[in-house]
C-alpha cells in the first residue's frame, strides 16, 4: 500500500474508537499490512457457519448489514455504517460465524489482519477492552471505556431466554469508596488502591458532591496539571449522575448512552440528599446484560431516512409489549422506552433540521402531558412546545416560522407512527405553543397570577414538560420562574386543587364503578379521566406546592413526596401503586385491543382485576381529602 493512502486511512481509522486509543505511528504500521476490499451491493462477505476470516473488518462508506437466521427466516440483525467495526469474532471464538455480513448497498471495507493487530492489544489495554467489553464476562481492566455498543452486533442474542432481561435490576457496587471533600489527592489515590476501586465519591456532610476515576487521575496527575498534594476537590468531577438505587440495567446503560459517562452515582432514592448506596460502571452494565436496548438506540441514531425510523419503531413497540407480557415493573417500563421515543422524536427533528438548513435561534424542544411525564406507552395523542431563545423584533416573524414549519414535519411523521394529533392543538406547530422564552414566562406568570381570569388556553399538562432536543438551559429558565412563583401561592393551588375536585369520580353513590350510561362506550369504564386523572392532577399539585423540580413522572412525584411529607408517607405510597395498577390496565387494553387503552369494559374483567379496580378507585377518594386538607379551596369552588 501506498505511503500517502495508509496516512489517509490511519487518519480516517483515527477518528472511531477503538483506534483513536492508538498513536498515529502505531496506527500506520498496522495499515500498511492492511487490505482495502469493495463490496458491491448485494454481494455477502461471510455467511453463517463460514470459516472465521483472518481478518476483522471497519466500513468506510456504505452499510452492511450482519442478519441471523430465526424460525427458519433470516432476520435483520444489525447496520454497520461508516466508522463501525464488524467480523470480531475471530479474537474470541473458535466456532464458525453466527451472522451472515451483506453489502445493503455498494461498500468500500478496510481488513486489518488479525495477526498484524493481536500485538496492540496488549500495548493498548483501552483498545483491548474495547473488544472484551462485548464478549467477555470475568476480570476488571484496569481502564472502563463505554463503547456506545459500536461492535455489539458480534453477539449471538437469539436465545429466547434471555430476551429483555436487561429490565432487570443490575449488580453493582455497595461498598463504594468515600472520601471527604477536603482531601488530598494523595490520600484519596491511597485509599482507591487500598480499597481496590477505580472510583471514589467525593463527599461533604455525607453527600455527594464529586466523582473521581482512575482516569481522571491518569488525565489530570498524569499529565502534571496537578500536585499529588493538591486537594481533591480541584479534580473531581462535578457532572456527575444520580440514580436511585432500583435503577434497571437498561435505565442504566441508557444513561450512560446519553450523558456520556463511565459512572452512575447511586442513592436511596436517586436524590443528593439521600442515603449514598453505592457506584454503578459501566462494566458493572456489560456484564449484566445480555440484550439490551442499546442496539436500538445506536439504530435511531444512525438512521437515515424516516422510513428506517417508522421499522425501527415497530420494534420499539415490540419491546414494551414483550416486557409487558413477561412482568417487568412498569415503572423500569416507563423509564426505558421513554428515553427510546425520545431518541426518535430527537432523530425526527435532526432530520428536519436537515431539510430546513440550521436553525435561525438557539431553541428547546419539550414534551408535555403523558409523553412530558414518561408514560406514554401506548399510542395516544402528542403535546409538545418549542421555546426559542429571544431575538430582534424584525427576527420574530422569521425564526417563529422556522420554527413551525420545523414542528409540522416532526410532528407529521410522529403521527404516521400512530401518535394521533392533539384535539386541542397543544403542539409546538401551533404559533400558540411556539414561542420565545420571554412570552412562554409571560404567559406562565399571568397563569399564576390570576389563573381565574387567564385560563384561556390552560392547561396542567404544560406543567408535565421534559427535555427532548436543544438548549436545556432555556427549559431551565423556565422552570426555574415556575417554582419561584410557585412560592406561597395559595390562589394557584386552590385553582388548581378545584380542578382536581371537578373530575367525574369512578365509583357510584353506591359504591359500584361508574361506566358509561350511553354512547359508543356503553358499559366501558372511562379509566383515563375517571381513574387515572384524579392521580396525575394531584400528583402534581402536590409536586409543585413542594417544591419537586425535575421529578415529572405520577409514580416518582408520589415516592419523592413520601419522604418530603413523611406524615402522609403511608398515603403517598399507596397512590404510587395505585397508579401503577391503573396504567397496567390501561396497556392491557391498548395492547389487546389496539386502542389508546382509555376505555376498558368492566365486564372483561375477572373477579380479582375488578376488585383490584375498585380499590384504586376508592382510594382516590383519600386523594381528594388530602387536597381538600392541605389547601384552601374557596376562591374557584
Amino acid at each position: 500500500m501506498q505511503n500517502s493512502i495508509a496516512e489517509n486511512i490511519a487518519t480516517f481509522l483515527k477518528q472511531y474508537e477503538p483506534f483513536n486509543f492508538i498513536e498515529y505511528s502505531d496506527l500506520k504500521a498496522i495499515v500498511l499490512d492492511s487490505n482495502i476490499l469493495t463490496l458491491q451491493k448485494g454481494k455477502t462477505l461471510f455467511k453463517i457457519n463460514d470459516e472465521l476470516h483472518d481478518s476483522f473488518y471497519i466500513v468506510y462508506s456504505g452499510v452492511v448489514h450482519l442478519t441471523k437466521v430465526l424460525d427458519a427466516e433470516e432476520v435483520l440483525h444489525s447496520k454497520c455504517y461508516s466508522g463501525n467495526l464488524f467480523g470480531l469474532r475471530p479474537f474470541f471464538a473458535k466456532n464458525n460465524y453466527v451472522l451472515k455480513a451483506t453489502a445493503n448497498e455498494d461498500a468500500v471495507l478496510y481488513a486489518i489482519p488479525i495477526a498484524v493487530f493481536k500485538p496492540y492489544l496488549t500495548k493498548y489495554t483501552a483498545v483491548l477492552d474495547y473488544f472484551l467489553e462485548n464478549f467477555a464476562t470475568q476480570g476488571k481492566p484496569k481502564k472502563e471505556n463505554y463503547q456506545q455498543f459500536k461492535s455489539i452486533s458480534e453477539i449471538d442474542t437469539s436465545s429466547s431466554d434471555t430476551n429483555y432481561s436487561y429490565f432487570q435490576d443490575l449488580q453493582y457496587t455497595t461498598s463504594p469508596t468515600l472520601i471527604e471533600a477536603n482531601s488530598s489527592i494523595k490520600n484519596v489515590t491511597l485509599k482507591m488502591i487500598a480499597d481496590k476501586s477505580s472510583h471514589a465519591l467525593i463527599t461533604y456532610n455525607n453527600k455527594i458532591v464529586g466523582l473521581l476515576t482512575d482516569a481522571d487521575l491518569a488525565k489530570k496527575i498524569g499529565a502534571g496539571l496537578y500536585q499529588i498534594d493538591d486537594v481533591v476537590n480541584k479534580i473531581m468531577n462535578t457532572n456527575f449522575i444520580i440514580v436511585d438505587k432500583n435503577i434497571s440495567v437498561a435505565e442504566a446503560q441508557l444513561l450512560l448512552l446519553k450523558n456520556e459517562t463511565t459512572h452512575l452515582c447511586v442513592t436511596e432514592d436517586g436524590t443528593q440528599n439521600s442515603a449514598i448506596i453505592g457506584v454503578i460502571s459501566e462494566r458493572d452494565v456489560i456484564n449484566s446484560q445480555s440484550n439490551n436496548p442499546g442496539i436500538l438506540i445506536k439504530e435511531i441514531k444512525s438512521a437515515h431516512s424516516f422510513d428506517e425510523l417508522k421499522y425501527i419503531h415497530t420494534k420499539y413497540l415490540d419491546i414494551i409489549q414483550n416486557s409487558f407480557t413477561k412482568n417487568i415493573p412498569i415503572f423500569h417500563i416507563n423509564a426505558v422506552a421513554s428515553e427510546l421515543l425520545f431518541s426518535i422524536i430527537q432523530q425526527n427533528i435532526q432530520m428536519a433540521i436537515a431539510h430546513l438548513g440550521s436553525p435561525p435561534a438557539r431553541f428547546v424542544w419539550l414534551a408535555i402531558g403523558s409523553q412530558g411525564r414518561k408514560e406514554q406507552l401506548y399510542l395516544s395523542d402528542q403535546d409538545s412546545l418549542i421555546i426559542y431563545e429571544d431575538v430582534a423584533s424584525e427576527k420574530q416573524r422569521d425564526v417563529k416560522y422556522y420554527f413551525v414549519q420545523m414542528a409540522k414535519i416532526v410532528i407529521g411523521n410522529m403521527e404516521k407512527l400512530g401518535y394521533s394529533l392533539c384535539p386541542f392543538d397543544h403542539m409546538a406547530s401551533s404559533i400558540k405553543w411556539c414561542r420565545s422564552l420571554t412570552d412562554f414566562v409571560n404567559l406562565y406568570q399571568n397563569w399564576m397570577s390570576a389563573p381565574g381570569e387567564n385560563a384561556v388556553d390552560f392547561s396542567p399538562i404544560f406543567y408535565d414538560f421534559e427535555y427532548v432536543f436543544g438548549e436545556i438551559k432555556i427549559k431551565d429558565a423556565l422552570e426555574n420562574v415556575i417554582y419561584q412563583k410557585t412560592k406561597s401561592n395559595t390562589l394557584f393551588f386552590d385553582f388548581l386543587g378545584n380542578k382536581v375536585l371537578k373530575l367525574p369520580e369512578g365509583l357510584t353513590f353506591f359504591k359500584n364503578i361508574s361506566v358509561e350510561e350511553n354512547g359508543p362506550k356503553k358499559e366501558y369504564f372511562d379509566l383515563k379521566q375517571k381513574g387515572l386523572q384524579v392521580y396525575i392532577d394531584a400528583a402534581r399539585l402536590f409536586a409543585l406546592s413542594y417544591g419537586l423540580k425535575g421529578v415529572n413522572n405520577t409514580y416518582l412525584r408520589y415516592k419523592q413526596l413520601a419522604i418530603s411529607d413523611p406524615k402522609n408517607a403511608e398515603m403517598y405510597l399507596d397512590f404510587a401503586e395505585n397508579y401503577l395498577q391503573l396504567q397496567h390496565f390501561r396497556i392491557e387494553e391498548s395492547i389487546v385491543n389496539d386502542t389508546d387503552g382509555s376505555f376498558i369494559k368492566v365486564a372483561n374483567l375477572n373477579k380479582v382485576d375488578k376488585e383490584k379496580l375498585k380499590k384504586c378507585l376508592t382510594q382516590s377518594v383519600e386523594v381528594i381529602e388530602l387536597i381538600k386538607d392541605k389547601y384552601q379551596l374557596t376562591q374557584f369552588s
